[in-house]
């Protein structure tokens, strides 16, 4: 069974993909903890470690970007140092630290395929029996 969070993930992934990019990891885990994605222009000259946060519409954490506190930071970079330090082919690459914020709700089953589907930040999609929305994609958040 696919969790909200995983939904989100591919979601954004989707998004990523459609703009250029090129998924290289998705949970990639670490001992401090796990990036949601990570991805590297298709130009090869840039490398994102994106946190993916999905919340309900209506939340306390304003949205996910909340829950994005210091020790989260740090346990990202310490996740992408670590990233850097086993695959030392991107470790000359510059690197930013990305969160996007998805909303979803519930409702009727949509079977498209993601990749079929034109993904705009603001613009809901239906998908996996969700409602989906890429509400905002922050580069270089922290």
């Amino acid at each position: 069974m696919t969790s909200i969070g995983q939904v989100g993930e591919q979601f954004v992934a989707q998004w990523l993909l459609s703009g250029g990019w090129q998924i290289l990891q998705q949970r990639w885990r670490s001992p401090w903890g796990e990036i949601d994605l990570i991805a590297q222009h298709y130009n090869a000259s840039m490398v994102a470690f994106v946190e993916v946060k999905t919340r309900k519409t209506c939340n306390w954490d304003g949205g996910g970007v909340l829950a994005i506190t210091g020790q989260k930071k740090a346990k990202i970079r310490q996740t992408a140092a670590y990233f850097l330090g086993k695959y030392t082919q991107f470790a000359e690459l510059p690197c930013r630290f990305d969160v996007a914020l998805v909303h979803y709700k519930p409702c009727q089953n949509n079977e498209l395929e993601l990749d079929t589907l034109t993904i705009k930040i603001g613009k809901s999609i239906q998908w996996q029996g969700y409602q989906l929305t890429l509400l905002d994609y922050i580069e270089a958040a922290f």
